[in-house]
């Protein structure tokens, strides 16, 4: 099994990057976190990135046009971002995945912020972001119970030969988060200090790196 990868989500213009960069394979730039000044954060990265601008529907902060969203997410191409996050939801995404995938990798992304569907529906959401071209499916809800975090992580297994992170938000949903890359999951996203979490239920970066070396991954 290879080893776990920890992306550390980086939310303000503070964060210690350089510092939790040995513990981290790779960062989330949240665009619509940061704001003004998330390009000077990108310069300094020294991995591999995903640029992020959220939809306030999806548990985001994005306040301004959807059309101004989209620039901001292809200005991360041109300032050098692996992976575009990219809501499933987006309008026009059609049109907008090709533009990611000339110059990145494209992640389609799902939330459900209020609860964990079935398996079944879920199953269909990831066929749905396939066939929309993502490089990486990501699917994320909220756990109501112990049993969610299941659920969820089953996705994984459904589809053997793709790239998946799958995970439940909220206290009841932490478990998934550390087991989503040990079950073949992409990887699984950390907050870079304690209190400096971007979704419920986010460890942190250091918390999920001593938790895999006991584990010996």
């Amino acid at each position: 099994m290879n080893k776990p990868r920890i992306c550390a989500v980086i939310k303000d213009k503070k964060a210690d990057v350089a510092g939790i960069g040995p513990l981290a394979d790779l960062f989330e730039l949240r665009i619509d976190l940061v704001d003004d000044g998330w390009e000077d954060i990108a310069g300094r990265l020294t991995k591999p990135w995903i640029a992020t601008n959220r939809l306030a529907e999806e548990g985001g902060h994005w306040g301004e046009s959807e059309a101004r969203r989209k620039e901001e997410l292809l200005k991360a191409l041109g300032l050098g971002a692996a992976i575009i996050d990219i809501e499933l939801g987006t309008r026009n995404l059609d049109k907008f995945v090709p533009l990611i995938k000339k110059r990145a990798e494209c992640l389609i992304s799902y939330h459900d912020m209020d609860a964990t569907p079935p398996l079944e529906r879920l199953k269909k959401i990831v066929t749905r972001q396939l066939a929309a071209g993502a490089d990486i499916a990501k699917v994320v809800t909220t756990a109501g119970s112990f049993e969610d975090n299941f659920t969820v992580l089953k996705l994984i297994g459904e589809f053997p030969r793709d790239r998946i992170i799958a995970f439940c938000m909220g206290p009841e949903g932490r478990l998934s988060r550390v087991l989503c890359p040990l079950l073949g999951g992409q990887f699984t996203y950390a907050a870079i200090t304690e209190g400096g979490q971007s979704a419920s239920g986010q460890l942190t970066v250091s918390q999920l790196a001593s938790l895999y070396n006991m584990v010996g991954k």
